[in-house]
């Protein structure tokens, strides 16, 4: 008898448990999260999985690992080990590519006393299809046989863009976690990982042209304590990724069918920059990595040739570690009092021209001047640029995309005018936020409340919007900032089970949307974040959160 611990209270570490009993036979549920699109049971005989079962795979790389992944799960789900076989066999798991499955991410499971076919057009589909069978598989027994119901299961994604965020220049998290991190947006049915991994606080790759931006600004001589009180713990506290170690988690995402969009920070929330590097800002210091969160008035000099040789350098290095179609460079919150003062950026204003028109100032003219150098640069080498809102203002082309940050309006202005808009609004999507008002039993967070409820019942599309823009929001990203995230139970209780609201926000046919209908489905997936050890928000049962505050 195994019995699994969920930490469910991070403030003094109640402990919940679920002990794990043997059965004989456990039958599948697909009510998972997100829900298919389409399930028609059919008549027949269910497929009986047991030790006698054998996947059967095309013979490709991706789909070799696909049918190790299912495996796996059902190793973990059940305790039944099943092997891997060739040849039509009885009883067999088959998983093959099929191009008349209409969706590059969409797939097909059919289900019979034969056996069960998953297929797609290409292995993210299959991947698809195989986390499906993986959640309704239960996962909290012990089992000898796992009875599925005939069926036939077609579904797709809404969006191409999937993704979630996560922060590690606030608080650093090694390797092991952002690869757990990555292992729950597969178990999601999430395409992207945007990395922030510059940061005022903390700048965390490496590059081996500027070895001072991990040697300096890799690390901060402490950090303020509370919601920026007056109180500094006067620790170094830091660190940074090496690129070998970057390479491999592109690696362990690719092969979960996840892209790894890198962000590095311009021409704001760059003092780790300046303080490894001074000669690039305005002033030339001296800087210091921020102990303090929120927002630094020292940014990059955008009068400096010197600036953007460096962030060309950076970036030259950032492209050869992330093979990612976009490169994210931020461009929010970049406050231009350094600018306005600087002879170098304003002979740059008047060199370039640039004028205000009454409702932009020249120096955020100034900065989609940036903006623009850098995605030139950026699409020369085949790359395409992202940046948060704020950018779309400044000047930049349609060839830049927007992820909208502040409220869902700037994306679907932005989409409006022609940019292409990924939506990750503050006020639904921002996973730092307490998950209930009364925080008095909650672990200290920046503030504001996000619901479960909330972040399901989002909608990325305005019901105004003309058909043409609505087909520049590419998907929906939730983001977790960890200026008040020190630890991965922490970041685990923060994003679950939120995730799996925003799952299907990203996934499934607004139409088909049901608050309550999610909720026995999220009951059954708390199986899997038990069986896995995680921690998670006990908010959307009120009975159960209540029994844990009661011990008080």
């Amino acid at each position: 008898m195994k019995r699994i611990y969920s930490q469910v209270f991070l403030t003094i570490g109640i402990l919940c448990s679920t002990v794990l009993t043997a059965h004989a036979q456990v039958t599948a549920d697909y009510q998972v999260v997100p829900l298919p699109d389409q399930i028609v049971m059919q008549k027949g005989k269910p497929f009986v999985l047991d030790k006698n079962t054998v996947i059967i795979a095309d013979n490709d790389g991706a789909m070799t690992r696909n049918a190790q992944f299912l495996q796996e799960y059902i190793r973990t789900n059940t305790g039944i080990e099943v092997q891997m076989g060739s040849g039509k066999v009885k009883n067999a798991i088959t998983l093959r590519l099929d191009q008349t499955v209409p969706s590059k991410e969409g797939y097909r499971v059919s289900i019979s006393q034969k056996g069960i076919s998953i297929s797609g057009a290409t292995p993210a589909g299959v991947f698809y299809g195989i986390q499906m069978l993986r959640k309704a598989i239960p996962c909290d027994t012990v089992s000898e046989q796992v009875i599925l119901p005939a069926a036939d299961i077609t579904d797709s994604p809404r969006f191409g863009y999937r993704g979630m965020h996560l922060d590690v220049c606030r608080h650093f998290f090694d390797t092991d976690f952002v690869k757990e991190y990555i292992d729950l947006l597969a178990l999601h049915n999430m395409n992207v990982f945007h990395f922030h991994l510059t940061d005022d606080q903390g700048w965390r790759i490496e590059i081996k042209r500027y070895p001072k931006l991990t040697e300096v600004g890799g690390y901060r001589s402490g950090t303020v304590l509370g919601r920026n009180s007056s109180v500094d713990d006067h620790t170094r506290y830091g660190g940074y990724y090496t690129q070998e170690q970057l390479r491999d988690i592109v690696k362990y995402a690719e092969e979960r069918h996840i892209t790894v969009i890198p962000e590095i920070e311009m021409p704001g929330h760059t003092l780790a920059i300046l303080a490894s590097y001074p000669e690039l800002g305005c002033t030339g210091g001296p800087y210091e990595v921020g102990h303090f969160w929120g927002i630094y008035s020292d940014i990059l000099c955008a009068g400096k040739e010197e600036t953007f040789a460096f962030m060309e350098g950076v970036l030259d290095e950032v492209m050869d570690i992330f093979p990612s179609k976009y490169i994210h460079i931020g461009g929010d919150e970049a406050p231009k009092t350094k600018w306005e003062k600087c002879p170098l950026c304003q002979k740059r204003i008047d060199e370039e021209q640039i004028k205000s028109d009454g409702k932009v100032s020249a120096e955020d003219l100034l900065q989609g001047y940036f903006t623009r150098r850098i995605n030139k640069y950026l699409t020369q080498h085949g790359r395409r640029l992202i940046g948060w809102d704020e950018i779309a203002d400044f000047g930049i082309d349609t060839t830049a995309t927007i992820m909208s940050w502040q409220g869902s309006e700037p994306g679907i202005k932005a989409a409006a005018k022609g940019f292409d808009v990924i939506m990750a609004p503050s006020d639904y999507a921002y996973f730092d936020k307490y998950q209930i008002d009364d925080d008095y039993f909650e672990p200290k967070l920046i503030g504001g409340c996000l619901t479960v409820e909330k972040v399901y019942n989002y909608e990325p599309l305005s019901d105004t919007a003309a058909p043409q823009d609505a087909s520049h929001i590419l998907g929906v990203q939730a983001n977790l900032w960890t200026e008040y995230i020190p630890i991965k139970e922490l970041a685990e209780y923060q994003v679950l089970p939120r995730m799996a609201a925003l799952a299907e926000v990203q996934w499934l046919d607004p139409a088909k949307k049901d608050y309550q209908q999610f909720l026995p489905r999220l009951d059954r997936l708390v199986q899997l974040y038990r069986k896995y050890g995680l921690t998670y928000g006990l908010h959307v049962w009120p009975e159960l959160y209540k029994q844990n505050r009661e011990v008080f």
